[in-house]
């Protein structure tokens, strides 16, 4: 079983999160749930990154999904 690319680049997402908040990312590793795919994991609730934006009606940016790769 392999990560997909949505898993992997949700695990590198959070590493990058946690960087720029410089918190503990074994808390958001924990808190990830995973399935299966196609003989691949996915992860169903990948967390947000809030950024701070000028205009209120900017949506805030999601992690992706497997289907947008």
């Amino acid at each position: 079983m392999k990560l997909s690319n949505q898993a992997m680049g949700t695990l590198m997402m959070t590493l990058q999160k946690c960087l720029m908040e410089q918190s503990d990312i074994t808390d958001l590793l924990q808190q990830l749930d995973f399935d299966v795919q196609s003989e691949e994991l996915v992860v169903t609730n990948p967390p947000m990154l809030r950024f701070p934006n000028k205009d209120a009606n900017d949506e805030e940016p999601t992690m992706p999904r497997e289907e947008d790769f």
